[in-house]
C-alpha cells in the first residue's frame, strides 16, 4: 500500500521537529547545568583561595609576654625588625620586637602622650606631650613639644598652650632643622557666625605652624580659617557655590556643637615639592598644602611655587567634603598620611578606619605628579595596594608603614599590630592592652638605636 505523499510529508516534519527539540532541550539544560557547577567551582575556589591566604584562627605558633601575645601565621616571611610602640594608654614609648619581647622604654619624665612619639635618625626623640593645665582638652591635645635624649634628657622644649590654641597630634622635623606642629585655635562664636558657621558656638579650626628650634620664633603660618566657603549665609564675604570651589573648605561640612569642626590628626612633609600633607579626619580626607609660601601668601590664595597661595593645591579621599558628585568615596575617617621615600616615591598610605562601618582599610595610593583640582572631576588619586580585613577595625588612631622587605604593618588602633605580605597574607599579628597610635619599623641595625646596647 502506498502511503498518500502529504502524510510523509508531515511526519517528516514532525520528526524532524521532535528531533530539534529534544536537542535544544538537551543542550539548554547541560548549559544551564554548567554554568551553575562552573559558579559553584568558583565560589569554592574563592573560599579556599580566602582560607588558604588568611586563616587566622590557626596560627602556626604563638608567642606570649606581659606585652601582649604575637601570632605567627608565616615565621619566614616576617621581617625581622623591631617596632616603636606608640602607646597613648599606657603613655610610654618603647622598642619591641615581633616576639613580643619589650627591648627598651624611652623615658618621657612623666608626661602624658599628646599622640606622636617618633625616632630621629640621630637617635632623639621628637615628642608631642600633654601640658600640665591644658584649658583646650579636643581628643589628642597636647600643647608640649619635645626633643629628648634616648636617656630622657630635655635638649628642646616649647609650650603651645593657652585658652586660644594648643598643639595637638603630630609634628616633624624639617630637613632645616625646623619643626611644623599642628594647632587648634578658637574662633569665638561671634567671630564663627561671621565666617558663615551655622551654630552660634565657639570653633576650634585647625592650622599649622613651623618654628625655628634655635630661636623659638614662628617663622611660618598656615591657617585652615584663611580658607572657608560655604552657602549658609549669603551676607558673609566667604559666600559661595562650594562644589565650584575645591581649592577652598566648606565651614559648614561637619557642624559640631563642641566646635571641633575638622579634627586634622597628622602630617607628612614632601622636601621634593615643598607641601605637607594633612589628614583632615573629619572630613575623610588628605589636605595638600603649599609650604613654599610666605605666612602673608598662606593666608591669602595667590603666591608660592604653585601660585595658590594657601588654598588647598590637591585633596582626596572625599569629593562629597566639597560637594563632588564625581569620584569614588575611598576614606571613612583617616589617620597617618604617610609619604613613602625610596622606590616608592611618589606614593602614600594611609588608614581609612571605616568609622561608619565597622571594618577598616590600608590604602597604598599613586599620587599625581602635578596637583589639579578641578570641579564635577575625578580627582583621586590611582589604588595600587590596599588591604582590609572584617576583623579588622579601629575607630580612632592607626596607621600603616612599609617594611624592607615589601610587606606592611599596620597598627589597629584598639588591638596591636599586623605585618601583611604585597599578596595579602597575614604573617604576624601582636595583640595588646594598649592604644596604639602608630607603630614605626626600626631595622635592627639602625643608627638611631645603636646607642641603646640592646
Amino acid at each position: 500500500m502506498r502511503l498518500p505523499i502529504r502524510f510523509i510529508v508531515i511526519f517528516c516534519c514532525f520528526l524532524a521537529f521532535f528531533c530539534a527539540s529534544c536537542s535544544d532541550d538537551s543542550a539548554t539544560t547541560t548549559l544551564e547545568e554548567n554554568s551553575e557547577v562552573v559558579e559553584e567551582q568558583k565560589e569554592e575556589e574563592k573560599e579556599e583561595e580566602v582560607l588558604d591566604i588568611n586563616d587566622l584562627e590557626n596560627p602556626a605558633f604563638i608567642i606570649e609576654t606581659d606585652l601582649g601575645i604575637s601570632e605567627f601565621f608565616d615565621e619566614a616571611k616576617v621581617d625581622d625588625s623591631y617596632v616603636l610602640v606608640n602607646d597613648a594608654m599606657s603613655n610610654s614609648a618603647y622598642l619591641m620586637d615581633k616576639r613580643s619581647k619589650k627591648l627598651y622604654n624611652f623615658e618621657l619624665n612623666d608626661k602624658r602622650i599628646g599622640n606622636d612619639v617618633q625616632l630621629l635618625p640621630d637617635g632623639r626623640l621628637l615628642a608631642m606631650l600633654e601640658v600640665d593645665d591644658p584649658i583646650i582638652k579636643i581628643g589628642g591635645f597636647g600643647g608640649l613639644i619635645q626633643l629628648l635624649g634616648n636617656d630622657g634628657s630635655v635638649q628642646w622644649s616649647f609650650e603651645y598652650s593657652s585658652e586660644d590654641y594648643i598643639a595637638h597630634h603630630d609634628a616633624e622635623l624639617l630637613p632645616n632643622g625646623n619643626i611644623i606642629f599642628q594647632i587648634w585655635e578658637r574662633k569665638t562664636a561671634e567671630e564663627a557666625l561671621d565666617g558663615g558657621y551655622s551654630l552660634d558656638v565657639d570653633v576650634f579650626p585647625d592650622g599649622i605652624l613651623e618654628i625655628n628650634t634655635t630661636t623659638n620664633e614662628i617663622v611660618w603660618e598656615w591657617h585652615a580659617w584663611n580658607h572657608l566657603i560655604q552657602e549658609h549665609d549669603d551676607s558673609k564675604s566667604n559666600f559661595g557655590v562650594i562644589a565650584n570651589n575645591p581649592q577652598l573648605i566648606n565651614v559648614n561640612y561637619i557642624t559640631d556643637a563642641k566646635g571641633d569642626i575638622m579634627h586634622a590628626n597628622g602630617l607628612s612633609y614632601d622636601g621634593n615639592n615643598d607641601v605637607i600633607y594633612l589628614s583632615a579626619n573629619f572630613f575623610s580626607e588628605v589636605w595638600v598644602i603649599d609650604h613654599s609660601t610666605t605666612t602673608e601668601e598662606a593666608a591669602s590664595n595667590t603666591g608660592g611655587d604653585y601660585g595658590k597661595g594657601g588654598n588647598l593645591l590637591y585633596r582626596f579621599g572625599n569629593p562629597k567634603a566639597y560637594n563632588n558628585q564625581v569620584g569614588p568615596v575611598r576614606f571613612d575617617h583617616n589617620h597617618y598620611p604617610n609619604l613613602l621615600s625610596g622606590e616608592d616615591e611618589g606614593k602614600i598610605l594611609i588608614f581609612s578606619n571605616g568609622f561608619s562601618t565597622g571594618q577598616s582599610t590600608v590604602y597604598e595610593l599613586a599620587l599625581p605628579s602635578s596637583f589639579e583640582l578641578q570641579p564635577s572631576t575625578d580627582n583621586e588619586p590611582m589604588v595600587l595596594w590596599s588591604f582590609t580585613n572584617d576583623s579588622l577595625f579601629s575607630g580612632k588612631v592607626s596607621g600603616a608603614v612599609k617594611l624592607p622587605n615589601g610587606n606592611r604593618l599596620i597598627t589597629e588602633g584598639d588591638r596591636g599590630y599586623w605585618e601583611v605580605t604585597e599578596e595579602g597574607k597575614v604573617v604576624w599579628r601582636f595583640k595588646g592592652s594598649g592604644f596604639f597610635w602608630r607603630g614605626y619599623h626600626i631595622a635592627k641595625n639602625a643608627p638611631e638605636i645603636k646607642d641603646l646596647e640592646l
